[in-house]
């Protein structure tokens, strides 16, 4: 199993108009264009949304400085390319057959100020350190894709804040408008979609020099894990389970198996986030010259939240039409018959791999109402991912007014998940986290023993709560030995 931990190609770290050349990208999308990309309707263009009911949008109040932003962004390079987009669409294929889990995870909403090559690197690690257990686990190539170089807008329950009687806009991510409590830091703001853009790029390069430069080394990984097993009690599961990672790589070694070569220092690693800003995805939408297709060049996938995958709402619109792999969350308020409507909407033509469904309900919800819905996948034939969202559905706020969520909570909904494809006899594809690689104080529970009167101590977020980084690796774990059980593997004892 770990001989598929580092197995597909790795993404280049490039200069940006070279790869541009060599992927036959358009460098800027004609945005107004009727022009029909391949598998996309006569009907879509990249502006086509524009005609549809937009919900989350801001309101910016300079048209002259939006266009200025978006005409910025239409003439920067891309900041991912077409044949890194086939690539994850290709591994995505195989997992809805069975054949790998998909990883997600990263921060709730990236910050400008806390941007820094640090942040990157430890929530890159903890990835890693996730897949590394998972692989070994479900004897399956694990797919890892970051909610970052991107992840910077989010949704709104309501338009306004109101503070001591004192409305202002909502604080929507960084990209949009900044959090302080003030008229100016809560205007939106369109150029923050240009330097959202270059923060972005630079998240990127870091990535891909990690993912080469032999910081993946699957040695020095297990290294860490042991490091996080060494808190847990002598004797545990966790302890159990990484001695058999370890007496893995041992027979691989005394077999010749040489861990020092590229498959086993390097890594591919995708980006991936919430297709929410439309001015943002519009201008980075690039026309691949050598298909015809048309990809939003700002990450390799991008998914619609559920408070806009509205049937005709402008973001299914703009997600239709274009070629990178799409996700879309649903809950208990989701039926049978919608979901076949999304589906058909965002995947007409019924490919492997393009289609993502991210469950979020809570555990009891998800018991009751998934079945229905994979029961009306399966009779119309509908080729989709299922993966699970076990954070969104377990948000409560604290006496003391900290928002956060319980790791008990969340492994219960996972259970759940689980539970309910083993009665349907279909696929667990994966999980979808909003974590940290830092020592975070904002969800209650775990092995890190966070209580709701420690919160304060490390409470960093800008928005939702966020597993820490030895909170994600103990989820590993716990789905790894799942995943174990249902690949026929006797359980570590």
């Amino acid at each position: 199993a770990l001989c598929s931990f580092l197995t597909c190609s790795v993404l280049p770290l490039h200069d940006s108009r070279t790869a541009a050349t060599q992927l036959n990208v358009a460098a800027v999308p004609p945005t107004t264009s009727s022009s029909v990309s391949g598998g996309s309707s006569p009907d879509w263009s990249p502006s086509s949304w524009q005609d549809k009911v937009a919900l989350q949008m801001p309101v910016y109040d300079n048209q002259a400085e939006l266009d200025d932003a978006v005409s910025t962004l239409e003439k920067n390079s891309p900041l991912v390319f077409a044949g890194e987009v086939r690539t994850l669409h290709e591994q995505l294929a195989r997992a809805c057959s069975g054949q790998g889990f998909l990883l997600m995870g990263g921060d709730c909403a990236e910050a400008f100020d806390e941007f820094n090559v640090d942040h990157v690197r430890d929530t890159f690690r903890v990835i890693l350190q996730m897949a590394l257990v998972l692989t070994f686990g479900s004897a399956m190539p694990v797919i890892k894709v970051g909610r970052m170089a991107g992840q910077f807008a989010k949704p709104r329950s309501e338009p306004d804040e109101v503070r001591d009687g004192v409305a202002l806009p909502s604080y929507r991510g960084d990209i949009i408008n900044r959090e302080d409590f003030s008229a100016e830091a809560r205007r939106n703001n369109p150029f923050n979609m240009v330097q959202a853009y270059h923060q972005s790029a630079q998240t990127l390069n870091i990535l891909r020099a990690f993912s080469t430069g032999g910081y993946a080394d699957i040695s020095r990984l297990h290294a860490w894990n042991l490091d996080f097993v060494e808190q847990t009690e002598e004797g545990s599961r966790y302890r159990q389970f990484a001695n058999k990672v370890d007496e893995s790589l041992r027979f691989m070694k005394a077999c010749g198996v040489d861990t020092s070569s590229d498959d086993f220092t390097k890594t591919n690693f995708f980006t991936a986030h919430e297709c929410l800003l439309l001015p943002y995805e519009q201008a980075l939408t690039r026309q691949d010259s050598t298909t015809g297709r048309w990809y939003d060049c700002s990450a390799h996938m991008l998914w619609v939240g559920e408070r806009t995958r509205q049937m005709d709402g402008a973001h299914l619109e703009f997600t239709r039409g274009i070629g990178n792999p799409l996700g879309v969350k649903i809950s208990d308020k989701c039926t049978p018959d919608e979901l076949i409507r999304i589906i058909d909407t965002m995947n007409p033509q019924n490919i492997p791999g393009r289609l993502t469904i991210i469950v979020r309900m809570g555990a009891d919800k998800l018991r009751k109402n998934f079945p229905e819905l994979i029961r009306a996948v399966q009779r119309e034939g509908k080729s989709v991912l299922w993966i699970s969202d076990p954070v969104h559905g377990n948000t409560y706020k604290t006496e003391s007014g900290f928002k956060t969520r319980s790791f008990e909570k969340i492994r219960d909904e996972l259970r759940a998940f689980f539970d309910v494809h083993d009665e349907m006899g279909s696929h667990p594809g994966g999980v979808h986290l909003e974590m940290t690689g830092e020592d975070v104080t904002e969800c209650v529970g775990g092995l890190s023993d966070v209580k709701e009167d420690t919160l304060g101590d490390r409470y960093n977020t800008h928005c939702d709560p966020r597993l820490n980084g030895a909170q994600a690796l103990e989820l590993a774990f716990l789905i790894a030995e799942r995943m174990r059980i249902r690949t026929g593997l006797p359980p570590i004892e």
